[in-house]
């Protein structure tokens, strides 16, 4: 009987343990959808109100690849995106990830189509341009993928940064995205000063 019972203990252990681990397809399906900061912005003025929206693109043709299409704009002007990219995700070791990010050959072609992943079928990986040093790199706690770019890895020149960093969180609830913007004493040029944005799934 006490044998028995170590037995279904130690199968109890496992599973709880497996249970705590992340996986690729968890990370992925809980980047997919439709996110705002409607609700942080509302509470702070010193937000805006942005959509986030992240597609699953070439499905069928890479299956066991994980490629997004994400678009960001102010929830006001939906047609005018501030940001469009294609991320790569990818399992490391453990409980480990690694988003990497690419720039679409012609952004504006790519306004609003998150709602038809086909039309990216035109492109291949090899099209895309990738933004060397922007990876985000996440590791799994508690229900929580957390990470962020490395360094001043992420080259930006955007008003007069010279690099950019990520920090970002993500949930079954949402995401929390904090992008900054460095000059070269390290001065902040741009990005939110107080912390991330706050991203809940519509």
């Amino acid at each position: 009987m006490k044998s028995c019972f170590i037995v279904v203990l130690i199968f109890l252990s496992g599973s709880s343990l497996l249970a705590q681990s992340g996986t690729l397809n968890e990370l992925v399906s809980w980047m997919t959808g439709t996110f705002e900061s409607t609700t942080q912005a509302r509470q702070d003025s010193d937000y805006y109100s942005i959509s986030l929206i992240m597609t699953p693109i070439w499905e069928a043709r890479y299956p066991g690849q994980y490629w997004l299409y994400v678009e960001q704009a102010l929830v006001s002007t939906p047609d005018k995106p501030y940001r469009q990219r294609i991320y790569q995700v990818e399992a490391l070791l453990g409980d480990s990830f690694r988003s990497a990010v690419y720039l679409l050959p012609v952004e504006r072609e790519a306004i609003g189509m998150s709602s038809d992943p086909a039309f990216f079928d035109q492109w291949e990986p090899e099209d895309l341009s990738i933004r060397d040093g922007c990876a985000v790199f996440l590791t799994y706690s508690d229900g929580v993928y957390a990470g962020a770019t490395k360094g001043q890895e992420c080259k930006s020149s955007l008003r007069g940064a010279s690099f950019a960093t990520s920090k970002v969180s993500i949930s079954a609830d949402g995401i929390v995205s904090w992008d900054q913007g460095f000059d070269l004493v390290g001065d902040q040029v741009w990005g939110a000063e107080k912390g991330g944005y706050i991203f809940k799934r519509r």
